[in-house]
């Protein structure tokens, strides 16, 4: 698998003039090819997401790869629902053919050229009076740039306007943000403002405005929060969380957020000396009071930056253990208290050595934190949604280790419990027999049926073409149009064998 997709990169490579030694040199941080004419603002025939490889490989394939439109788990969110325009609205990293291949381009990140265009940062509505979904827009050309950590992020203000925030990616690459042209609409929009973040969170309080979370690349990966009234005008870039034991240099975090109502909450790990791959441990803050204080669950304020290892914050402890955990979403049970989705093992690579992964749930029960384990799969990149209503509890998560085992993604399954997380059921799996993995499974703010979460597929060992699905709350599926003939088309039910 991974001699396979090696073959195809150098066979690549020699068309293009180029040596796999040069390529491993050209990093995805590198600034982008030449200009072309901006695309903004283009409709493009159909639903066609990014394929990309991180180029990290090791026995058993890539650290991760493959179709990665809605990645990563750290844009935040990718979908809302209006119940007002019967809308679900939805961004995501797409591609064109309108484009110049990316053979043609003089650009840097030579390991993503083994498979067509740059990354376009996308728009797109499914209509749920029609069953529709419109020709999806681009509201960012990112012009060069193959890197899907640059994928959008979405908010809607309570006018129903729409603003896209769209990734950076360290200090190289600057976030932009854009705004719909007119309410509950994504066919036009325009760019209100460029700054510097990494997988943007922003969330919209009615009467208050915008709180933003995202990371800075300052020497390694912070978190930052900073707030505005209207979207234009924004408060200094605030830390979050520095945490370093005597001796470190460097410190990281990554962090997964959620809202419910005025409340503001965010789980995050560590990375130990700034070292993403022994990325450990699990912390939570909240906010009430649009950021002016961070608490605990319990409501004990936390000073902020949290720079302690054995901060107030922390939730669980893993580092002792020499175990990665990787964070994949959070949400509220019906009290208000904060749920994480997580999936913890040894070791950032893949494959057997490392052994298998463990999805998990963490929840604030009033009273202290409870621990309970749903299934296994076989990576550490792996990911789902987390939803809660009432004592149902339900994961849908790729979590069926084919067709290409080891690699990230897999078969999409549901998981249920039916008692505040404390046992778990598989009762449906949605994909099967598919040709590609799918994963990234991302659900939608407010969702309502059929479009409760999107996702992509993709081979992760081996540049493939990446296409687009939506499903409900009983693990039906549909697929996005990957071509369109017209300004609106149905979706096609997914089918496969039961």
């Amino acid at each position: 698998m991974n001699s396979a997709y090696h073959l195809a990169l150098a066979l690549t490579l020699v068309l293009l003039g180029l040596s796999p030694a040069a390529a491993r040199a050209q990093s995805p941080g590198s600034p982008p090819a030449p200009d072309q004419p901006s695309l903004n603002n283009k409709k493009i025939d159909g639903y066609k997401g990014i394929w990309f490889t991180l180029g990290q490989f090791g026995p058993h394939g890539d650290k991760y790869s493959g179709g990665l439109a809605t990645y990563t788990a750290k844009h935040i969110p990718l979908a809302i629902h209006s119940p007002e325009a019967q809308k679900t609205f939805f961004v995501y990293g797409g591609i064109t053919p309108d484009r110049k291949s990316a053979a043609e381009l003089d650009g840097r990140d030579t390991k993503n050229r083994a498979y067509g265009n740059y990354l376009l940062c996308m728009a797109g509505s499914y209509d749920h009076k029609t069953n529709t979904v419109s020709k999806p827009v681009i509201v960012h050309d990112k012009n060069g740039v193959f890197d899907p950590h640059d994928n959008p992020s979405l908010a809607m203000d309570s006018d129903g306007y729409l603003w896209v925030f769209v990734s950076g990616r360290g200090r190289r690459r600057p976030g932009f943000v854009y705004k719909s042209a007119k309410p509950y609409e994504a066919g036009e929009f325009r760019q209100v403002l460029k700054g510097e973040f990494t997988y943007p969170q922003p969330k919209y309080i009615p009467g208050k405005g915008f709180l933003h979370l995202f990371t800075k690349y300052t020497g390694t990966r912070l978190l930052y929060f900073n707030t505005s009234p209207d979207g234009r005008e924004w408060t200094a870039h605030k830390p979050l969380a520095v945490i370093k034991r005597p001796g470190d240099k460097r410190s990281g975090h990554y962090q997964i957020s959620g809202q419910r109502g005025e409340k503001i909450a965010f789980f995050f790990n560590w990375h130990p000396g700034g070292n993403v791959d022994k990325r450990t441990n699990i912390y939570y803050l909240q906010t009430t009071d649009f950021g002016k204080t961070w608490t605990t669950a319990d409501g004990a304020r936390v000073s902020t930056p949290v720079r302690d290892l054995a901060s107030p914050a922390l939730v669980s402890e893993f580092f002792s253990k020499n175990m990665n955990v990787y964070i994949k979403d959070m949400t509220f049970d019906d009290d208000g208290n904060p749920v994480a989705l997580y999936v913890s093992g040894k070791g950032h690579k893949p494959g057997p050595d490392n052994g298998p992964k463990d999805w998990q749930v963490i929840r604030w029960n009033g009273r202290k934190w409870e621990n309970r384990k749903i299934t296994t799969s076989d990576h550490n990149y792996d990911t789902g949604s987390l939803w809660i209503s009432g004592r149902k509890w339900t994961v849908v998560a790729p979590t069926e280790n084919s067709p290409q085992k080891w690699g990230g993604g897999g078969e999409v399954v549901m998981w249920e419990s039916q008692d505040d997380g404390k046992t778990w059921k598989r009762t449906r799996q949605i994909t099967r027999d598919s040709r590609l993995n799918h994963n990234y499974v991302r659900k939608v703010v407010n969702g309502a049926n059929p479009f409760m979460y999107f996702w992509a597929d993709g081979n992760p060992h081996e540049p493939s073409q990446s296409q687009l699905y939506f499903g409900d709350t009983n693990g039906n599926a549909w697929v996005l149009p990957y071509q369109m003939q017209g300004d609106r088309a149905t979706p096609a039910p997914l089918q496969t064998s039961k």
